[in-house]
């Protein structure tokens, strides 16, 4: 289900970082650890699932097991796909034409259902944790991309309603991001990034 923005999607994840912030300390002591609102949700003005994505960048992904123990407190628990093969569970999909050693996708996902919230746990050096905060920063500064994405979003939403789970709703998504990524490349390259 796809929502108009949301303003207060900001305000639960910055609630939602500081509370793993304060779990994951005895983790992180060095503080190299990046703590990032990503996704629909964090793109003002975007449509989106009202599901706020989180993400935390550390240089080594700890044991699943650790880190659920560590994140207990903050409700966040272990999240499985609704299939062997859903994507983004345990692995990223590279991108095209990124390469690198298999364990850079690797990730760790928890959700908090009671906060409607996802942790996505990345490596400090995973291409798809720079690739999701490429794309939230160029959504943010071309609002009209951000619009119509949103109704891309709406238009694969309504086709994979009847579907038992999202993840071909997810496989989808990955068209419109295949189509942009050299005008965003290029953008950020133009930033200096």
């Amino acid at each position: 289900m796809i929502v108009d923005y949301d303003p207060s999607w900001a305000w639960r994840a910055e609630r939602l970082l500081a509370r793993v912030r304060t779990a994951l300390w005895p983790l992180d002591h060095s503080e190299v650890f990046v703590y990032e609102h990503i996704g629909s949700t964090a793109v003002p003005g975007l449509a989106a699932k009202p599901i706020v994505d989180l993400q935390v960048r550390m240089p080594v992904l700890p044991p699943m097991m650790q880190l659920a123990e560590v994140l207990a407190p903050t409700d966040f628990e272990p999240a499985t796909g609704a299939r062997p093969d859903s994507p983004g569970v345990l692995r990223d999909i590279p991108r095209p034409g990124k390469v690198g050693r298999g364990e850079l996708f690797d990730k760790r996902l928890l959700h908090c259902r009671e906060q409607a919230a996802i942790l996505h746990v990345r490596r400090s050096d995973s291409p798809f944790a720079e690739f999701v905060v490429l794309v939230r920063d160029w959504l943010r500064a071309h609002p009209e991309e951000a619009d119509r994405y949103g109704a891309h979003k709406r238009a694969l939403a309504a086709r994979h309603a009847a579907d038992p789970d999202y993840d071909d709703y997810t496989r989808a998504k990955s068209a419109f991001y295949d189509e942009i990524e050299p005008r965003m490349r290029q953008w950020a390259h133009n930033q200096g990034r």
